[in-house]
């Protein structure tokens, strides 16, 4: 028996599944250097990170719901993110918390609803490739590349929602999908439309978490990429840290500004 992420297989049954996959998945098993056992969770399993991020956010939107008729539980009022918050200068108060936290609180059921549909989709396709730790990182990288996005052009504006790290997803999918050699035009088309929106509902929707999480989760997506062979694993992990230092120095900017405005 050989152990899984789905649990133990036989050979037997890891043959066939090896034969019964597509071309993109054997070259996903090739150029990221998974071996039998991972090629067998492709697709149908491997996914537990993505299952994990589901389950915490909408057990935060059910405290939300709570919230409504409990007074004093103001869950989203505690975890969005408004940037004035990491300026003690403006509030008088630090909470870097809500840089992540704002991706597990969401405005309204098809607010949640679509974030967590968009989630369980490409999580389930991209998770496997990547591994759940690869997949987290990612995750939590666009959704602060988001959140950076939002205090350098929507300085003002309060954000709530996992758009920006669900865009994150996207991104690193397009250019991992490249790289394997797979068609992604209707990933091009589902992209562009939601970019398009974000644009058009621009008072309602933050355009600016799409865009900064987006381009953070490309960034990620090629450093995986060229960094995929078991001995770069610790050039991967200091340069994934270069990019998260890199985020952290963009909420500087807002910074900088209020510095010289004083």
């Amino acid at each position: 028996m050989t152990q899984a992420s789905v649990g133990h297989i036989c050979p037997e049954c890891i043959k066939e599944q090896k034969k019964s996959r597509t071309p993109a998945q054997k070259r996903a098993a090739r150029r990221w250097g998974r071996g039998s056992a991972a090629a067998v969770s492709y697709g149908a399993g491997g996914s537990r990170m993505t299952t994990a991020i589901f389950i915490v956010t909408a057990v935060v939107y059910l405290l939300q719901m709570l919230g409504r008729v409990v007074p004093g539980l103001d869950v989203q009022g505690w975890l969005l993110f408004w940037a004035p918050y990491l300026y003690p200068e403006i509030t008088g108060t630090f909470e870097p918390w809500r840089i992540l936290t704002a991706a597990v609180v969401h405005s309204g059921f098809w607010h949640v609803g679509l974030n967590m549909l968009t989630l369980w989709m490409v999580g389930r396709s991209l998770e496997p490739m990547m591994g759940s730790g690869r997949f987290l990182a990612t995750y939590l990288l666009s959704a602060a590349g988001g959140s950076a996005a939002v205090a350098v052009l929507g300085f003002s504006t309060p954000v709530v929602g996992a758009s920006g790290a669900v865009f994150g997803l996207f991104g690193a999918l397009l250019v991992i999908g490249r790289s394997l050699g797979a068609k992604m035009t209707g990933l091009y088309i589902v992209l562009g439309i939601n970019l398009v929106l974000g644009f058009v509902r621009a008072g309602q929707i933050s355009w600016q978490a799409h865009v900064g999480g987006l381009i953070v989760g490309a960034i990620v997506g090629f450093v995986l990429v060229r960094t995929r062979r078991p001995k770069q694993k610790k050039l991967q992990i200091a340069v994934l840290s270069a990019v998260g230092v890199g985020i952290a120095a963009v909420f500087l900017l807002p910074a900088f500004g209020l510095a010289l405005s004083l």
